[in-house]
């Protein structure tokens, strides 16, 4: 049985006064919990993030990254600096870094396989918006984002990547995928892992749905076969709204 997976992505919020105080509070209130558990913060505050939560269950992720080690890349990130300071995950292709900030399919790819090189977990994101579900070209779209981003990524190395399904339409907005539509797609994308490695890998790569998860609808999201654990935003951003979301996981 795969394990329960809760990323909170933090996008653009919070300075690190706040930081100090949530994670503080996150620490403190933790509940024992079999769920793996992720926090996003902004790049300024990873490193007071991961001395916060050392020695604790909490795993401390950047919410993008370069993919080259070094070089001329004025305000990048590299994945040697992130592992330097005791960073273990990094979201790759967020829906919102494609829209704004250019990420490709092509750069998406170039990124897994250096945050595989250099030993981070790559949470891979792949969503479609309103007007592409309703024109019926969801699977054809994900499963482009899907295979691109793996095409650099050795069956070795496969069952070290994290997918989170991100419908745009379901972030921020407050609407969420139906249960049984999160799980058709994740399933879906189950199937594509399949077609790409072979079946054992596809049943122990996590897929996490990221679209406005929240306490009162996780444990329902969180018992469908395909959906392993949520890429959460708002809903991560204090302490008493995440850990509510990591108490109705431990229900399932």
């Amino acid at each position: 049985m795969r394990k329960k997976i809760l990323a909170g992505n933090w996008k653009m919020n919070h300075t690190g006064a706040a930081v100090q105080t949530v994670l503080t509070e996150l620490v403190q209130t933790l509940p024992e919990t079999k769920a793996t558990l992720i926090i996003a913060p902004p790049f300024p505050y990873l490193a007071q993030a991961v001395s916060l939560t050392a020695h604790t269950p909490l795993h401390i992720a950047a919410q993008t990254m370069h993919w080259e080690e070094h070089g001329a890349f004025t305000g990048e990130v590299s994945p040697a600096m992130l592992v330097d300071i005791g960073v273990t995950h990094v979201l790759i292709g967020h829906s919102e870094r494609r829209e704004y900030n250019g990420e490709t399919d092509r750069t998406v790819q170039q990124k897994v396989a250096a945050a595989l090189q250099h030993g981070l977990t790559p949470i891979i994101c792949c969503g479609e918006t309103a007007q592409q579900r309703q024109a019926g070209r969801t699977d054809d779209l994900l499963g482009t984002q899907l295979r691109m981003a793996l095409a650099k990524v050795r069956m070795a190395d496969a069952s070290r990547v994290i997918v989170a399904y991100e419908p745009i339409w379901a972030i921020g907005t407050g609407q969420t995928a139906t249960v049984a539509q999160a799980q058709a797609t994740c399933a879906f994308l189950r199937r594509q892992l399949a077609a790409l490695y072979n079946s054992d890998i596809a049943a122990t790569v996590p897929i996490l749905y990221g679209g406005s998860m929240k306490a009162d609808n996780a444990a329902a999201l969180l018992a469908a076969a395909d959906i392993d654990g949520g890429l959460i935003g708002g809903a991560s951003l204090q302490a008493a709204s995440f850990t509510a979301i990591i108490r109705a996981a431990d229900t399932i």
